[in-house]
């Protein structure tokens, strides 16, 4: 059998790592504090790492319609929808304890949250699954209807995905209208068929031409992100600086540290690469946990905001709890998204 390369594995522990730790701090009221405002500002691509991994890895987005709608809806959308309803009921069962502790919901709770966010009480994450999950019917509906039509459809539809970002940055400068969160679908199918591309691209330039420009590709980034200081924030579809130095600096990390690490063939990182292969698991079970952690506190008259010792504390029990739950995940279809094939 093919050796393993743990690049993309490594990649993907760091996204979840920094998911995490993210929304500990902002559990905790430190997501303003100088250091970390830092770490976020040199690592906000990592979401739209996913996207890119697809593409990277994409063996089969096209052939019959229903079947292939049938099998994304098992594997993104039903996860998606158990994964927030099991963050939802636990929000719900604090509640009562909350309304009586502060005689009022701790944040504002609106009927149309779900449709206007795609994000459930208690599980916000899970926006990305239904993003993911939509990013790749349409990246169907293009590959059926229009790349297979011949090379004239391929070459427009390859032009329409190349604007895709301009259209979010549109969506963004209308106060990103489209319900469901799904401003930020233009730009996920960008980084869906940039991840496609990358992986044509490195197979026709081989291991040393794919390094160095890999390594330039990196360099380019940092002289961008210092000299525009460009941002862009998936989940709210937020761009902050100039649209075209923004996608250059994406574009050129994704590709720059993705090759680099593929040409190194880089060792397995046990705990990282553990991560990153049952990404998922932790992805929808983290957020539950820190409400728990979070409403148990209140309920007991103690905040956990603005107090470093519940960082200290939180971190690694999420990740050890995560981890003991992988196994019991990954067993149920209708959690992880692993259905067994037919």
């Amino acid at each position: 059998m093919k050796q393993r390369n743990h690049a993309f594995d490594i990649l993907c522990g760091i996204c979840i790592l920094r998911m995490v730790c993210l929304h500990v701090m902002q559990f905790c009221g430190k997501q303003s504090e100088p250091w970390w405002v830092d770490v976020m500002s040199w690592s906000y691509f990592f979401m739209s790492f996913f996207f890119f991994k697809a593409g990277f890895f994409n063996k089969g987005v096209t052939g019959h319609t229903p079947t292939y709608l049938l099998d994304r809806t098992k594997r993104l959308l039903v996860p998606y929808l158990t994964a927030g309803s099991i963050g939802f009921v636990i929000y719900m069962a604090f509640l009562p304890f909350i309304m009586d502790h502060y005689h009022h919901p701790i944040e504002p709770l609106a009927w149309n949250h779900l449709w206007l966010t795609s994000s459930f009480y208690g599980n916000g994450p899970v926006w990305f699954l239904f993003s993911f999950f939509s990013m790749y019917v349409v990246v169907h509906l293009i590959e059926n209807f229009l790349v297979g039509r011949g090379a004239l459809w391929r070459w427009a539809a390859t032009f329409v995905v190349c604007l895709m970002p301009l259209l979010s940055y549109a969506f963004y400068t209308m106060g990103n209208p489209v319900w469901m969160s799904l401003s930020n679908l233009p730009i996920g199918i960008f980084f869906f068929y940039l991840g496609h591309w990358w992986h044509e691209a490195i197979q026709r330039l081989g291991r040393e031409r794919t390094l160095w420009l890999s390594v330039v590709m990196i360099v380019a980034f940092v002289v961008l992100t210092l000299v525009w200081g460009s941002e862009y924030t998936m989940v709210t579809n937020d761009f902050r600086g100039p649209l075209l130095p923004l996608v250059v600096a994406m574009v050129c990390i994704l590709c720059g540290l993705s090759g680099v690490l593929l040409m190194l063939d880089v060792p397995r990182v046990p705990w990282l690469c553990y991560i990153g292969e049952h990404s998922m698991v932790y992805f929808i079970s983290h957020y539950p946990i820190l409400y728990f952690y979070k409403f148990t506190h209140i309920c007991f008259g103690r905040s956990i905001y603005n107090h470093y010792d519940d960082v200290i504390v939180l971190l690694p029990a999420i990740f050890m709890i995560c981890s003991w739950l992988v196994p019991y995940i990954e067993a149920a279809p209708w959690l992880s998204g692993r259905w067994k094939k037919s």
